[in-house]
């Protein structure tokens, strides 16, 4: 379904029609062409009605395109991911939103979920002068509201990161395994989401390209500067992810040998327990030692306990237990 918002005479109107005359180089009129969930039909109404070249546009409907920017001489095809905020517990899932930029006209392809391309279309709804501004500033505003929505992610993500860091220094005793590779495949997709289109947004605040004039330059590079500070954190959050889940690794393998010590001196103390009754186990009178059997019994079993206590003394003053 393509929604178009039309800005001529001073006024914005909305439309389920395009009027090819909105199009022409001497109409003055600025269009947006909103395309959610598009189908076969609006594919071909932008290779005949905007006169897009196919690749692009077969790119753009199936929705499966890297961050990137390119230039089709009158136009630029531009891929962008926006974030899924109210993804389940915080994870990092993204859904591509295409572009197609040109000096009269901006088309938007997306699934039909984009918050901000809802929240940019009601206020071209409630005020004319945001697309009197024009395709360019249009773009910019769209794409400095997706970034907006990347923050909250991030602080999201940071948040969880330092409660598990002070988890696994307060009581690493617990399985955070499952959490610590949960978060480091989060870091990991926002690395992969951030830094592409980080490039992307830094080539259009270069002035790379002829319709993105000095002023829309400047406010790209406000969106270039929030996008480096994410690649950042993301780098930083890469970081502290594996050292916490070093030192995590390095916990369960003292606590697997302390248990393995223990285990270790256990047996100690009963070897001389099974020597002595393997040497002494017989049901008979044993000569070697005093008294009657029923003695004996009381003196095998002192000997055992004997043997025992001076083990565990010499395990006490080694170090081992």
């Amino acid at each position: 379904m393509i929604r178009y918002f039309v800005h001529r005479g001073g006024r914005t109107e909305i439309s389920d029609r395009l009027e090819p005359a909105w199009l022409l180089p001497d109409s003055g009129a600025v269009v947006w062409a909103d395309v959610a969930e598009p189908s076969e039909a609006d594919g071909a109404v932008l290779r005949e009605q905007f006169g897009l070249h196919e690749l692009p546009v077969e790119a753009a409907l199936q929705r499966e395109t890297h961050p990137k920017v390119e230039s089709y001489g009158k136009y630029l095809y531009i891929v962008l991911h926006g974030i899924n905020f109210q993804a389940a517990e915080h994870t990092f899932e993204t859904h591509e939103t295409d572009f197609f930029l040109a000096p009269n006209f901006l088309i938007t392809i997306h699934d039909g979920q984009r918050r901000s391309i809802a929240r940019v279309a009601d206020l071209c709804g409630r005020a004319g002068h945001i697309l009197s501004e024009g395709p360019v500033a249009l773009l910019h505003r769209i794409v400095d509201t997706m970034v907006d929505h990347y923050r909250p992610e991030v602080d999201e993500l940071e948040a969880r990161l330092d409660a598990i860091e002070k988890h696994v220094i307060e009581d690493p005793a617990g399985t955070l395994t499952g959490d610590i590779l949960a978060v480091k495949n989060d870091i990991t997709s926002l690395r992969r989401i951030v830094i592409p289109q980080r490039d992307v947004v830094g080539r259009l605040s270069r002035r790379e390209f002829e319709m993105i004039g000095q002023e829309m330059a400047y406010r790209f590079r406000d969106v270039y500067d929030q996008f480096v500070r994410m690649a950042d954190d993301s780098i930083v959050f890469q970081d502290r992810v594996t050292g916490i889940l070093d030192a995590y690794l390095a916990s369960v393998s003292n606590r697997l040998s302390n248990t393995s010590r223990l285990l270790a001196v256990i047996a100690a103390l009963f070897g001389p327990m099974t020597v002595i009754t393997g040497v002494f186990g017989m049901n008979v009178p044993l000569p070697t030692l005093f008294g009657s059997p029923e003695y004996q019994f009381w003196e095998v079993i002192g000997m055992m306990v004997f043997a025992s206590a001076i083990l565990f003394t010499w395990f006490k003053k080694s170090g081992w237990w």
